[in-house]
């Protein structure tokens, strides 16, 4: 499914269930994807540069999530306009300050897999 509005928003794939997700693009372009686990949906924005790869959680800019208890999960038109709705009350994800700690952590890990495999 591709409805682009007028602004750029547009839903590329969705799937409506209890288990509700798909992808699409933001007002400004950046991709997004949201998913449903139990009563929450959650609204994951990517960086714009992104590109055709497959983002990851070190590329997630923004997020927000909301209940869905009062939207109509088996609606495709419920959850697009439930998900157009919370893109602008996804908040800027901090990202932690990089240190040696994921470093000693990293040989610690390949340390105990040699062990391991002893």
């Amino acid at each position: 499914m591709t409805d682009r509005t007028q602004a750029g928003f547009g839903i590329d794939d969705i799937s409506v269930g209890p288990f509700a997700h798909g992808f699409g693009t933001t007002d400004d372009g950046r991709p997004f994807a949201f998913r449903t686990h139990r009563a929450t949906l959650t609204v994951q924005i990517y960086r714009a540069d992104l590109g055709d790869a497959v983002p990851g959680s070190d590329d997630v800019v923004a997020q927000a999530q909301a209940q869905v208890t009062d939207i109509d999960l088996g609606d495709i038109r419920s959850v697009s306009a439930f998900v157009r709705d919370l893109l602008p009350d996804a908040v800027p994800v901090e990202r932690p300050a990089t240190s040696d700690i994921s470093t000693v952590r990293a040989i610690l890990g390949r340390i105990s897999a040699v062990i391991d495999g002893m």
